[in-house]
């Protein structure tokens, strides 16, 4: 497939910048894959389309405050680091990307935060995809509790206005510290929503796979297939394992939040209808063709044009023409695109 069949025009009014309050009150596209059709509801509506025994995957990984503003102390130029993820094999290393980054080499270093707070750091290499390893004085566990005070939450570049309160860009069950940036189709959930959907039979399942660059990194190869994701850390626990595999037996349907929760499950689809409990790092790149094993219905928002995740949802759909419509349909109605905007599920 080229690149520019994943293009489409969004008019800028159209990219939301603050989230939608109440979370459930944003509108709800409904796409049926097998005829096409298009139904307009709200989030809040969302179980009229799930049954009794239905389970919704939700990824409960969190974002951490990952963006750190720092300086050089060599010249007392500002650079600002986006933490990545740390290295396995070395508590003090972690791959970043820097800005300013052209004349990054190793051994320059830099210093965060004030008194108590403060942390330095040194370049260590430079990688091929453009990021790289930065050697902290302090171990990830320290590092990881010094956030709060040192960093900011990474927004999308096309939030513009600042986040009086950063749980915004939090999903309500939000547990695992990890991501860079936020499953987004999961913020359209309450506590409240979430209870009803229980009561009425419908089932929980939790995944967790940490949100890294490669989500939001953009395809630059004219054949989308030659694009490579990079690797995200998942886990699967069994509990949410043997929920998802019963509900298949008994003929119910899985339904994933978001493209993370997709990449997930079918990164452990052992057979058609069938997942194991596992843990690790996964590549999984979703193109067009992909034989979907363990999603049955997705929930998720409306994608950036020439990315990643607009692909994952046109070959849930079998081919860009469906998903292409159905964008064009949202934006005649106005719905409201990207991180904080409406909402998608696809039958």
């Amino acid at each position: 497939m080229r690149l520019e069949e994943l293009d489409y025009e969004l008019p800028s009014e159209l990219i939301a910048q603050e989230p939608i309050e109440p979370r459930d009150h944003a509108r709800l596209l409904v796409l049926h894959r097998s005829t096409g059709k298009i139904e307009h509801r709200h989030f809040y509506e969302l179980g009229d389309y799930l049954d009794s025994g239905d389970v919704i995957v939700i990824n409960d990984t969190k974002v951490i405050r990952a963006r750190l503003h720092g300086i050089r102390p060599d010249t007392m130029g500002k650079v600002e680091v986006l933490l990545l993820r740390p290295e396995e094999d070395n508590p003090y290393l972690w791959r970043v990307l820097l800005k300013p980054s052209k004349r990054a080499k190793p051994g320059l270093k830099f210093i965060f935060g004030e008194q108590q707070g403060k942390v330095s750091a040194e370049v260590k290499e430079r990688l091929p995809d453009g990021s790289f390893l930065l050697l902290f004085d302090r171990t990830r566990g320290e590092l990881l509790s010094l956030l709060d005070q040192i960093g900011e939450i990474p927004l999308p570049p096309y939030i513009k206005t600042k986040l009086s309160d950063d749980r915004a860009y939090q999903t309500v069950y939000a547990n695992e510290p990890g991501s860079v940036a936020a499953p987004t189709a999961g913020l359209h959930f309450t506590e409240r929503l979430l209870k009803d959907l229980q009561e009425k039979g419908i089932k929980i399942a939790k995944i967790t796979l940490h949100v890294g660059w490669s989500t939001f990194k953009p395809i630059k190869s004219e054949i989308v297939e030659h694009h490579k994701i990079g690797d995200e850390f998942y886990r699967v626990p069994v509990e949410s394992s043997q929920i998802i595999n019963s509900a298949w037996e008994q003929g119910k349907k899985v339904v994933a939040v978001g493209t993370t929760s997709v990449r997930t499950l079918e990164t452990v689809a052992v057979d058609h209808h069938k997942i194991e409990a596992k843990e690790g790092w996964t590549e999984l790149f979703i193109t067009v063709g992909h034989q979907f094993k363990a999603v049955d219905a997705l929930i998720t928002n409306f994608h950036l044009p020439k990315s990643s995740n607009l692909l994952l949802v046109a070959a849930f759909c079998k081919g860009v023409e469906k998903i292409l419509r159905a964008y064009e349909e949202a934006i005649r109605l106005r719905y409201l695109f990207y991180s904080f905007g409406d909402a998608m599920l696809i039958l």
